[in-house]
Parts: C-alpha cells; sequence; structure tokens
C-alpha cells in the first residue's frame, strides 16, 4: 500500500479518536450502512484533498464502503492529525499522503501523488487538487467525470475557472447546500476558531474587543461566539447588504482603519487576501493579536509584518509575537493558517456529520446520474439537503409537523384568496 504518513505507530490512538467522532456522526452512519450494502460506488477512485482528521476519516470509511478506491492529501499543512492519517493507513486501507507541518514542496508533491492514482472524481477543499490536474496534468482531464468542492473559497475560485471556460468537468458546490454553509460555516467556524484562539492564547475573551473581518456564514458565527463569551465584537465588511446586516444584529460596524486601532484580538475570515496589512498593523496597539479562519494564510499580509519587524519570538506554541521599530508587539496566532485546526481540532464532529453527508451523497449522485452533466459549478440537488435535514432530526429526536392536502394544495393555488 502506497502512503507517506509521520508514524504508522500511531495507529491505534487515531483509531480511538475516529470512533469517538463516528459517535457524534449518525447521518454519515446511516449512509455508510447503506453504502455497505448497496455499493454506489463500485470501481469510483476518488482522489480527495482535504482536512486530514478524525472526522474526514469517517467521511473517508464511506467512501469506501460504497466501493470506491479512496487516495488522501491534505488541504492544509498544519491541519493534518497524524493519528488519524496512521488509522486510515493501518486500519482502513486507504492511501493516506499527509504529514502535520509538512513543507509546501512535500504538500504539493502529495497533491500529485494522490492524482497518480487516476481519479475518476475529485473532492477538494480549497480547489488546489482541481487547480493542479487543470494547470500541470491536462491529459488526466478525460478521466474525470465530476467533483465536489468544499468550502467557499474553492467554490470561488472554481466558479472563476467556469467563467474562463477553464473548467474540465462538472463539480458540485457542496459548501453552498444549505445543510452544509448554514451549520458548517456558522456553528462549527464559529465554536472551533474561538476554540484555537483560546488555546492558543489562554486569554480571557470576555470584556475583549474583538474585531471579525467579514460577514458571511463563517463571520457571523465567529461574531455571535466571541459575543456569547462576553466580547465586544467590531465587524469589517466591504459589501453593504452584510455590513447592514451586522448593524442590525447589534455589532458594531467599522472601516478596518478604524478598527485597527480598537482591536485586542483580530480574525479575518473574508476568503479574500490581505484583510489585514501593513498600514493596519500601523494602528494597532501594543500586544494585539490577529488570526485568521479563512482558508488561506494571505488574508493576513505577514510578509509586511515581516518586514516591519525588528524580530520575532515564539511566545508559546502557536504564537509568534513581532516586536515593530516603535517598540510594540503583534501577536500572529497559528502562522495566520486555519486558526482552529492549527491551535485545535477543527470543527466538532456533529457539524461536520451534514457537511460530510453531502459530500458522500453528492459522490453517489454523480456517480449514478442518468445524465452526464457539461463542465461547470452544480448546486447540491435540494432533495439532497432535504433528506440531510430529515435525518439529522431524526437522530436527535426531533419531530416536525408535516402539512395537510388541504395546506398544500392553498400553497400550491393562486385562486385561493383573502
Amino acid at each position: 500500500m502506497s502512503g507517506d504518513i509521520r508514524d504508522i505507530g500511531l495507529a491505534d490512538e487515531g483509531l480511538r479518536r475516529i470512533e469517538w467522532a463516528e459517535a457524534a456522526m449518525p447521518v454519515l452512519r446511516q449512509i455508510r450502512e447503506r453504502f455497505k450494502k448497496e455499493k454506489p460506488l463500485e470501481g469510483k477512485r476518488i482522489a480527495a484533498c482535504l482536512h486530514v482528521t478524525t472526522e474526514t476519516a469517517n467521511l473517508i470509511r464511506t467512501l469506501q464502503a460504497g466501493g470506491a478506491e479512496v487516495a488522501l492529501c491534505a488541504s492544509n499543512p498544519l491541519s493534518t492529525q497524524d493519528d488519524a492519517a496512521a488509522s486510515l493507513t493501518e486500519h482502513f486501507g486507504t492511501a493516506v499522503y499527509a504529514i502535520n507541518g509538512e513543507d509546501s514542496e512535500t504538500y504539493y508533491r502529495h497533491i500529485h501523488s494522490v492524482l497518480d492514482t487516476e481519479p475518476h472524481i475529485t473532492i477538494d477543499d480549497g480547489a488546489d487538487l482541481v487547480a493542479a490536474l487543470h494547470s500541470q496534468r491536462p491529459e488526466q482531464l478525460e478521466s474525470v467525470t465530476a467533483g465536489m468542492e468544499e468550502t467557499t473559497t474553492g467554490v470561488i475560485r472554481l466558479r472563476s475557472m467556469a467563467a474562463d471556460g477553464a473548467l474540465g468537468y462538472p463539480i458540485i458546490a457542496v459548501n453552498d447546500a444549505l445543510t452544509k454553509h448554514m451549520f458548517d460555516n456558522r456553528y462549527g467556524s464559529g465554536q472551533s476558531t474561538l476554540d484555537g484562539a483560546v488555546r492558543a492564547t489562554n486569554r480571557l475573551i470576555a470584556g475583549m474587543k474583538v474585531v471579525v473581518s467579514g460577514y458571511g456564514w463563517c463571520g457571523r458565527g465567529v461574531a455571535e461566539r466571541a459575543r456569547g463569551l462576553g466580547a465586544q465584537v467590531i465587524v469589517t465588511e466591504v459589501n453593504p447588504l452584510r455590513a447592514l446586516e451586522a448593524a442590525l444584529d447589534g455589532y458594531r460596524v467599522l472601516p478596518m482603519d478604524e478598527a485597527a486601532e480598537e482591536g485586542d484580538l483580530f480574525i479575518t475570515v473574508t476568503g479574500g487576501m490581505h484583510a489585514l496589512t501593513k498600514r493596519h498593523f500601523e494602528k494597532m496597539k501594543d500586544g494585539a493579536m490577529i488570526a485568521n479562519s479563512g482558508h488561506f494564510d494571505i488574508e493576513i499580509d505577514i510578509p509586511s509584518l515581516e518586514a516591519m519587524s525588528s524580530g520575532s519570538r515564539t511566545a508559546r506554541p502557536h504564537v509568534q509575537e513581532y516586536a515593530l521599530e516603535d517598540g510594540r508587539r503583534i501577536c500572529l496566532l497559528g502562522e495566520g493558517r486555519l486558526i482552529n485546526l492549527v491551535a485545535a481540532e477543527g470543527h466538532p464532529a456533529s457539524v461536520m456529520d451534514m457537511s460530510f453527508a453531502n459530500q458522500a451523497l453528492a459522490a453517489e449522485h454523480l456517480t449514478n446520474g442518468t445524465e452526464p452533466l457539461e463542465p461547470g459549478v452544480y448546486a447540491v440537488p435540494p432533495e439532497i439537503d432535504e433528506q440531510i435535514a430529515q435525518l439529522k432530526l431524526k437522530a436527535l429526536g426531533i419531530e416536525i409537523d408535516a402539512l395537510s392536502d388541504e395546506q398544500s394544495t392553498y400553497l400550491a393555488s393562486w385562486t385561493i384568496g383573502t
């Protein structure tokens, strides 16, 4: 069996944690039981570029139960849980290419290793796999039938490719499913981001001024959880509708140039680049902490911070303290990468249950679809979203109402008025 991991000796520890995560993933577990019987992915090779965590391990197990041959690499050099990678290799026979802390060269070598398996389906978290396939291995595009994308950032990149006519096959935007972004992005990112920041710093959030840059679904969650912990939350935005929403949700909304002077902790969740840059660092107070929970570390202009610093030191694990010429210090958390995965364990399993259920059912849908799709970015079929919500409610022991025939007729009619 091929692969490249840190230490196979971590496999048993990883298995215990994978089983712990599985206990909070009832929807995916039900799908896996059905997949075992029906084998909807029989004969399919899947290349996955995802955060290699215990939750992801349960997705991989589900795809394999459906008959797929899966090769997995990391979508972030610092998010890999080495014990989960070892367990997938040892106990589940997965080809895993992921080592926590791997350098950039190894990261991209691992991406090419999973592409060497000549996949029929890709699963991506940020579109690095798709980008490498299209830019460096276009000869393989003919054999790839479809893919899925997990993140807001990745979907933006893929839509850009599709608009330029550069996308070579159909990809389902799993991130856009309601049972993904409304829950994973909001509740998952909200909790895990603050968890990462607290683990990295051991600072009290209550009373702190927390600046949240970006008020998409992730930003909503981070702001809500920070306020719940007692923070004074300031939101910065470039989108007028989201800025208005943040204001009506009760947050102060400021330009970053003004917020930079006030914040104690800054968290970027924009999906873009340089939400924090030199002119902001120049205004920050001594001891300001900056972190990122967007997909790529370019949300923070780290080269500018390094250039304006006289030196830096590791103040504690996941905290790099930069000394500025005027004596102020700015603390970068988690190297500017996803703080919830670098300093903590990522999203709770119960919310990833729905996100990965979308991945599994989207893979089945793409495999069994009667009509081949043209290259482009597609939504998750509404019936999959609804099925996942129903399964989750059932697992939580929650019952809901159903429309009567009379109510259904009324809602579908234009003839019944006041």
